[in-house]
C-alpha cells in the first residue's frame, strides 16, 4: 500500500496513553513472577525436583496433543446456508434441492398456491428436498390472496404424482396441479414467449398455436364477428379483453374474439398479460400469409400449383363453388348447399386454421383444403371440383395438410364425412397412419393418429413435389 494511503489511515486511529500504560503494568507484572519463580527453584529446598517435575509435566501434554490431534477426525463441514425466505428469486432461477436420487428420473410441472409471506418459499423447497426432487425451473405469478408458484420438476422415477402433492401440501402448498413435462419445457419462460412471438410474425395462422403452447394445455375457439349459418353477432370483447378465472376472452384483430379455456386451472394475471401482449402484436403486423408455393405433379403428368389461401381468394372460390355439383357441396359442408357461400371467408381465414388453393397452370382454383384448429383438436377437409376428382389432387392436399398439422405439433388429425364419400376414405388410408373409424347416424369421423414432428427440414418439400420462386 502507498504512503499516500496509508497515512490517512494511520491518522484515523489516534494514540491512546490508556492503553500504553496497561502494557507497562502487565510487563512489570510478568518480570515480578518470572523472579519469585527464579528465587523459588534456586533458594528453595525443592528447587531441582520443581524444575524436573514441570519439564515431565510439559512433556506429556505436548505428547497428548500430538496424539489426539492424530487420532481425532475431522469435524464436518459448515451446514450450507439456508434458502432465501420470501419470493425473492428470479423468474426462471434454477434451484437444485438436493442430490439427484439414482436411477431413472421424471420431468414434471408442478403449480401449487403458497402463503404471501417470508419463509413460504424455503418452506416448500425443502419437502421437496426431503423426496430428492430438483426444482430446475422456478417462475411466481403473485396474486392478492397468496402466489402460485410453477415450478418445473426433476424427480425419481419411483416418485408417484401422490408423492408429489402430497410433499406440496407438507411445504405449505394448496390447489396443486401437476402434469408430466417434456425436455421442451426445459426452455425458460422468456426464450420460449420469444419464439412464439416469431412464430406469429411470421405466420397469422400460427396465433390460436402460439397462444396453446404459452398457456399450457387448454382450448381455444375463434368466434368470427358474425355467425357463418345465422349470420349473427357474436358477443364484443373489450378491447383490453377479459380474464374470468379460467376463461380468457381477446378480441382478435380481424373480428370476432378469441376464447381461451383451461377448465382445471384458473389462469394468472401473468398469462394473461402474455395472451395480450401476443394478440398485440399481431393486430400490429396485421394480415400476412408467408409465400412459398408449391408444384404437384399429377400421375397423368400435369402440374398444380398449391399455396396458402389468402382472403383474396374468396372470388376465385365462390367461383369454384358455382361449377360444383350439389352432391360435392353437400358432402363437403354437411348441410345446405346455399350455406357453403357463407362459410368461405370463415375458412380463408388464416385465424381458423391453414387453407390450401391447388390452381392449375391457367390460374383456376380447382380444390381447397383446409386444416381447422378445432379447440384442442385439428380437422382436415377437402373440397375438389368435380371435374378435377379422381386424379389424384385430394390425394396430395391431404398429404400437406397432415405434413403442416405435424410441423404444429398435433398429435391427431380427423375428417368428418360420410360412408358414401369413398374418395375421402381413400385419401386417409393412403396416408399410411392408424385410423380410427366411428360411425353415428350416417357420418364417419377418421381420426388419423400422426408419428410426430418430420426428422427433416419442415421447410424442405416433400418427394413429387418441388418449390418453384413465387
Amino acid at each position: 500500500m502507498s504512503d499516500e494511503t496509508s497515512a490517512p489511515a494511520a491518522r484515523r486511529h489516534p494514540h491512546h496513553w490508556r492503553r500504553d500504560l496497561v502494557e507497562v503494568a502487565a510487563l512489570f507484572a510478568a518480570v515480578a513472577a518470572a523472579d519469585g519463580v527464579a528465587n523459588t527453584v534456586a533458594h528453595g529446598p525443592e528447587g531441582p525436583a520443581l524444575l524436573v517435575g514441570s519439564a515431565v509435566a510439559l512433556l506429556a501434554t505436548a505428547g497428548l496433543h500430538m496424539w489426539w490431534a492424530r487420532h481425532r477426525g475431522h469435524a464436518p463441514p459448515p451446514p450450507p446456508p439456508p434458502p432465501p425466505a420470501g419470493h425473492g428469486l428470479q423468474h426462471s432461477t434454477a434451484v437444485s434441492a438436493s442430490p439427484r436420487a439414482a436411477g431413472p428420473a421424471a420431468l414434471w410441472r408442478m403449480r401449487t398456491t403458497v402463503r404471501d409471506e417470508p419463509g413460504s418459499l424455503a418452506a416448500l423447497c425443502l419437502a421437496l428436498a426431503d423426496r430428492g426432487v430438483d426444482i430446475l425451473s422456478l417462475q411466481t405469478h403473485p396474486l392478492a390472496e397468496g402466489t402460485v408458484d410453477e415450478l418445473l420438476l426433476r424427480a425419481p422415477g419411483s416418485l408417484a404424482p401422490a408423492d408429489l402433492t402430497r410433499a406440496a401440501a407438507d411445504g405449505g402448498g394448496r390447489d396443486t396441479w401437476l402434469e408430466r413435462a417434456d425436455a421442451h419445457d426445459l426452455v425458460d419462460a422468456p426464450t420460449r414467449v420469444l419464439g412464439l412471438a416469431t412464430r406469429t410474425a411470421l405466420d397469422a395462422a400460427e396465433l390460436p398455436l402460439a397462444l396453446r403452447r404459452l398457456l399450457g394445455r387448454c382450448t381455444i375457439r375463434s368466434l368470427p364477428a358474425r355467425s357463418p349459418r345465422s349470420g349473427a353477432g357474436t358477443p364484443p370483447v373489450p378491447e383490453e379483453g377479459a380474464w374470468e378465472g379460467t376463461v380468457l376472452r381477446l378480441r382478435d384483430p380481424s373480428g370476432g374474439s378469441i376464447v381461451v379455456e383451461r377448465p382445471h386451472l384458473p389462469f394468472t394475471p401473468t398469462e394473461f398479460a402474455r395472451a395480450r401482449a401476443l394478440v398485440e402484436l399481431d393486430a400490429r403486423l396485421g394480415p400476412r400469409v408467408p409465400a412459398g408455393p408449391h408444384v404437384l405433379t399429377l400421375p397423368e403428368g400435369e402440374d398444380i400449383t398449391v399455396r396458402r389461401a389468402a382472403p383474396g381468394d374468396l372470388a376465385a372460390a365462390r367461383e369454384m363453388h358455382d361449377r360444383c355439383s350439389p352432391a360435392t357441396l353437400a358432402q363437403r359442408y354437411h348441410g345446405p348447399v346455399g350455406d357453403a357461400d357463407r362459410y368461405l371467408r370463415h375458412l380463408l381465414s388464416p385465424r381458423f386454421g391453414r387453407t390450401l388453393t391447388a390452381r392449375t397452370a391457367s390460374g383456376r382454383l380447382v380444390a381447397l383444403g383446409h386444416l381447422l384448429w378445432d379447440g384442442d383438436e385439428t380437422e382436415v377437409a377437402l373440397l375438389v371440383e368435380d371435374a378435377w376428382q379422381r386424379r389424384g389432387v385430394g390425394g396430395r392436399l391431404l398429404a400437406r395438410l397432415v405434413e403442416m398439422a405435424s410441423e404444429a405439433g398435433c398429435g391427431s388429425v380427423y375428417a368428418v364425412t360420410t360412408a358414401s364419400n369413398t374418395g375421402m376414405v381413400a385419401a386417409m388410408r393412403a396416408l399410411g397412419l392408424p385410423l380410427d373409424f366411428q360411425v353415428e347416424e350416417g357420418t364417419l369421423v377418421l381420426t388419423a393418429r400422426l408419428a410426430g414432428p418430420p426428422a427433416t427440414d419442415p421447410r424442405r418439400p416433400a418427394a413429387g413435389v418441388r418449390r418453384t420462386d413465387g
